[in-house]
């Protein structure tokens, strides 16, 4: 089934406007109407599309999510077992990823932002190496404690990134994570 480009076009101006709002406010102080005014679409168009804001947030938010799992997994595609001794780094994707979703982690990690934004990505990498965790048999380090330990230092290298406003490329983000790694 093809997607009406006209669908699209509605919903990604929903999205920027949802954005934008996000900068100044709270998901739940935001009103359909204020998001309507600068997507430039009526009411109805909204509700034909989403039952209410959050579902709109919703959507963003997996699509984004979608793509964190795909840039997570992109230096599994090319080995077998993954040795971080031999990580390659133009092989990591996840800061290409940040990146790429720039305008809604500058909101999660904006200092305005609720907490739940940041726990929403932190469960969402947390779960991803904790599965990864999990294929690997680790079987004397408690798989839960790991993976959100890992999964802090993935998001704290983020957050740094963050508020050096992004200066850095993600190919050096990529580089410093595996320095990281490889530390002994």
């Amino acid at each position: 089934m093809k997607t009406d480009l006209r669908v699209v076009k509605t919903k990604e101006a929903l999205q920027e406007a949802l954005l934008s709002l996000l900068k100044e406010k709270t998901l739940n102080s935001i009103s359909v109407t204020e998001i309507c005014s600068m997507a430039k679409v009526n009411r109805g168009t909204f509700y034909s599309h989403y039952g209410q804001i959050e579902n709109l947030f919703e959507e963003y938010f997996k699509e984004i999510m979608k793509d964190l799992i795909t840039s997570y997994q992109e230096p599994y595609k090319h080995v077998q077992i993954l040795i971080t001794s031999e990580l390659n780094p133009s092989t990591i994707r996840i800061f290409h990823h940040i990146e790429k979703y720039k305008k809604f982690y500058r909101i999660v990690f904006s200092k305005n932002a609720p907490l739940s934004y940041y726990y929403l990505l932190f469960d969402q990498i947390k779960e991803l190496l904790k599965n990864d965790l999990a294929l690997n048999g680790e079987k004397e380090i408690d798989i839960a404690m790991i993976s959100a330990y890992q999964a802090n230092a993935i998001v704290g290298m983020v957050i740094e990134w963050y508020k050096q406003d992004f200066q850095h490329s993600a190919n050096y983000l990529n580089q410093q994570l595996v320095r990281i790694l490889n530390v002994n």
